[in-house]
């Protein structure tokens, strides 16, 4: 009974294999077995065979148990051909599920390596099999992806084409997907024109060709499947026009300063003084030095109320004579607080007029003024500056900072994204800035317009459009708009037809975080099969 619960635990009930006995050394486990198979087939020509050659000893190690390492001691039997053809003369036989020519391993365990390389490469595998306690170094399992056999070959219909930098500006790759089941299809070493042709030309089948507005995937296309439909990525196309709104933006860009912004603040710079000195002059209501002085004032003067001498308090409290004079003659301890803490020259003076320059024009910021001051010869603290910063805003606590002018990014976003995702404030200043250039807003209702073409796939309007912006006098425009008719019938295509290059760019997303996590130094053909396989 014990050996039959050992083989359904180790082997999950492998035929052909016996468990002699399980011994814990340490922290390894040995599984001594043996094979009882009758018959064998032979590795060269399949034909099986009964007649024994020899005996020997498989080590191969499994899966971890309890995080100790498993090794299993496998007795298997060398076999005679008895096929004269046959160029093998023996053979060893091999246990299904558990052992593999030349392996030193399981195949249980050999599959996870796989799987495991495949997912993390080399340096991260290394050192999560290491915590599974598998020995396996990073060499091994890039060995393992190299290994592994080329997937099946399939000639998509609707193919995605796009390309991959494998250097970033010196040298760049081809990655090909099929669009219907998002899976990708093959990698290429270019983006040759030749390149990408043959292997069109060797896999025959595909009728759509989803792409870029590159002519060399263009051309590409024409002479390796001459028959399928190309078809211009909407997304590209977009890009392409956020582009050349940029560019019409960028001719303007002198119009989109706001007038009102530079209005000055809600102070002038006496009222500003003004306020700041009345708020210092105030005695300091709290602090470590105000609430001494208050606590001694009002000690003394209990103590006169009870006719205590000056000489007498002194000695009680433990103050000088003149001390407990000064606080005897004031009436209230503010009077003792007002002057002596306050009104005093500071270093601060000399640069305060340039700091009420600064405030009137935004820059509320205690550690930019600081810096300012600084670079201008202010030898104080920044504690001190903070401090008048701080009356500052309390002296004028509605004052709100200017706003910046619209930029050319910002006022590009605003023209192509959709007018829902933009805010109330968003809208008004973009209104205003259309206003002030009839060019930027003859643009937008372009765009306005082309924005309907691609979410509608109203590709058969495109014609129209074009003639509108062709009889307008918007030069950026109408470039791009020589540039769709460079490639007509795939942009209309793209515009009609329901599939996307998305899978495409998600696949090109996936390559990069590869690259990254190889830290760029793995070649094309271990790349390629993580990309192919691990998908």
């Amino acid at each position: 009974m014990g050996d039959v619960f050992l083989e359904d635990l180790w082997f999950h009930r492998v035929d052909g294999v016996r468990i002699e006995n399980v011994a814990v050394d340490g922290e390894l486990v040995v599984v001594r077995a043996r094979a009882t198979v009758e018959w064998a087939a032979c590795s060269g020509c399949g034909a099986m065979s009964r007649r024994v050659h020899s005996r020997y000893v498989r080590r191969l190690a499994d899966s971890a148990v309890g995080h100790r390492r498993v090794v299993i001691e496998l007795r298997v039997r060398r076999f005679r051909c008895g096929e004269g053809a046959c160029p093998q003369t023996t053979f060893v036989e091999q246990i299904s599920g558990l052992t593999f020519r030349y392996g030193r391993r399981s195949a249980g365990l050999q599959v996870v390596l796989e799987r495991l390389a495949l997912m993390l490469a080399g340096r991260a595998g290394a050192r999560l099999v290491d915590t599974l306690a598998v020995p396996a170094s990073r060499s091994t399992l890039l060995r393992l992806i190299r290994a592994l056999p080329e997937p099946e070959p399939h000639t998509p219909k609707v193919l995605g084409v796009d390309e991959f930098a494998l250097r970033k500006g010196h040298v760049y790759a081809t990655v090909l997907v099929d669009i219907e089941t998002r899976r990708p299809v093959d990698l290429l070493p270019d983006r040759k024109v030749s390149t990408v042709a043959t292997w069109l030309a060797e896999h025959p089948g595909v009728e759509v060709i989803y792409r870029d507005r590159s002519l060399a995937y263009a051309e590409a296309g024409r002479l390796g499947a001459p028959n399928a439909v190309h078809v211009a990525d909407r997304w590209h196309i977009w890009k392409n026009l956020a582009d050349t709104v940029e560019k019409t933006v960028v001719q303007h860009r002198a119009l989109l300063r706001e007038p009102d912004v530079d209005q000055p603040r809600t102070a002038a710079f006496s009222e500003m003084a003004e306020l700041v000195a009345d708020t210092a002059a105030e005695p300091r209501r709290s602090g470590r030095l105000p609430d001494r002085v208050r606590e001694r004032h009002a000690a003394v003067h209990d103590l006169l109320n009870q006719g205590v001498g000056l000489r007498a308090i002194a000695r009680q409290l433990g103050l000088a004579r003149n001390t407990v004079r000064r606080f005897a003659h004031a009436v209230t301890a503010d009077e003792l607080l007002v002057g002596k803490w306050t009104n005093l020259p500071s270093i601060l003076d000399p640069f305060k007029p340039y700091l009420h320059q600064r405030w009137n024009e935004g820059c509320t910021t205690a550690r930019r003024l600081f810096e300012e001051l600084r670079d201008r010869g202010y030898a104080g603290g920044e504690s001190v500056v903070r401090r008048y910063v701080h009356r500052l805003r309390d002296a004028f606590p509605h004052d709100d900072s200017p706003r910046k002018h619209p930029s050319v990014r910002d006022v590009t976003s605003w023209i192509t994204r959709h007018p829902d995702s933009l805010n109330d404030d968003q809208s008004q200043r973009l209104k205003a800035v259309l206003a002030r250039c009839p060019e930027l807003d003859r643009t937008a209702q372009h765009v306005r317009a082309f924005a309907e073409l691609v979410n509608d796939r109203q590709g058969r309007r495109l014609g129209q459009w074009i003639d509108d912006v062709q009889a307008d006098d918007l030069p950026a425009l109408r470039s791009f708009v020589t540039g769709l008719g460079q490639d007509l019938d795939a942009v209309v295509a793209g515009l009609s037809l329901r599939y996307s290059s998305g899978a495409v760019e998600g696949h090109n997303n996936k390559i990069k975080m590869l690259k990254r996590q190889m830290f760029g130094r793995a070649n094309f053909d271990l790349l390629r099969k993580r990309v192919l396989l691990a998908a």
